[in-house]
């Protein structure tokens, strides 16, 4: 099992430990933070939890623990407050971030990185750009936690097992995203043909699916969890360790990651989630979907989205 290292120790941070301790895929996890204080309150909590789980060290440390780390998970940064635009949280979090790259990369050279602070396809376009870390070790969550919210959106609407569920989201994690819908299907039914090709028992038909409806709750479901509960990070942080498991299970999953674009569709210079091939070295290749034109225009134009974020940071 794999050595993890994680930066920071607020509520995804803490989580995500938590959960690679529990799923049993690390066998030794550092955390760190600012707040060591913190960092050494969450590391004991969940280390004292490990006789009940697979044999995990959870502890408090500084950069030079990050020694040997086969994962580095980066979640530090500050949350958007109210008032603040979204340019001004991209420029703390930049600024957070290049402070931390070199103290990090210094010590743990061979890593993957995973990026998972906000806005996650900024940051992890700065990774790529100040680390010299090769690209493909360098992951964003993307729109990973998008994928899933729209797969339980769509089992929830059939009554139908996720795993048989093929859709994704594209483009940046945020207002641009979207489902290229002439790809998702059910059980290789084509998504628009679903609804009549069911035959139910019980002689009623499900809905034709708004598309839109769909795109629109995927995007406001984060909102809906901080309005409720204050925060997110439970379904992130299972999506962080799915991309953990498929780093360290050395079978190649196709997966809705942020990373860099060299010329894919037309597109370069910008991070975005397209879908990746992630395995034991990182994203080992890029799955060049069939895109509509209507969906390679939709692509495009969140690329744009975020150059325009890009063009007015300072970096």
């Amino acid at each position: 099992m794999a050595k993890i290292t994680i930066i920071g120790t607020g509520s995804v941070g803490s989580t995500i430990a938590y959960t690679l301790t529990v799923m049993g895929l690390a066998s030794k996890i550092v955390m760190i933070d600012i707040n060591n204080k913190k960092a050494s309150g969450e590391a004991l909590d969940i280390q004292q939890g490990t006789p009940f789980c697979s044999s995990c060290t959870v502890y408090a440390g500084t950069y030079e623990d990050a020694d040997d780390s086969d994962i580095v998970i980066i979640t530090s940064g500050s949350a958007r407050k109210p008032g603040q635009t979204r340019l001004d949280l991209a420029q703390i979090n930049v600024n957070i971030l290049k402070s931390i790259i070199p103290e990090i990369t210094k010590y743990a050279p061979e890593a993957t990185y995973i990026i998972v602070s906000n806005p996650v396809d900024i940051l992890t376009y700065v990774f790529c750009k100040y680390s010299n870390i090769p690209q493909e070790r360098i992951i964003g969550s993307g729109t990973i936690l998008d994928t899933a919210r729209v797969r339980a959106h769509l089992s929830e609407i059939y009554s139908i097992n996720q795993r048989n569920i093929h859709a994704y989201v594209m483009g940046e994690h945020g207002d641009s995203s979207f489902v290229p819908w002439s790809l998702a299907n059910i059980s290789n039914v084509p998504i628009e043909d679903y609804s009549s090709s069911v035959v139910r028992a019980d002689g009623k038909t499900f809905p034709d699916l708004d598309f839109d409806e769909c795109e629109r709750f995927v995007r406001e479901s984060g909102a809906r969890v901080i309005e409720n509960k204050g925060a997110t990070y439970y379904a992130v942080a299972v999506s962080v360790c799915h991309i953990c498991r498929s780093l360290m299970s050395g079978i190649d999953t196709p997966l809705t990651v942020s990373t860099m674009l060299n010329g894919e569709y037309g597109i370069e210079d910008v991070c975005l989630s397209l879908l990746n091939v992630v395995g034991r070295h990182g994203t080992t290749s890029k799955l060049l979907l069939p895109l509509s034109d209507k969906e390679l225009i939709k692509l495009r134009k969140s690329a744009d989205c975020l150059k325009e974020v890009i063009k007015e940071l300072d970096l």
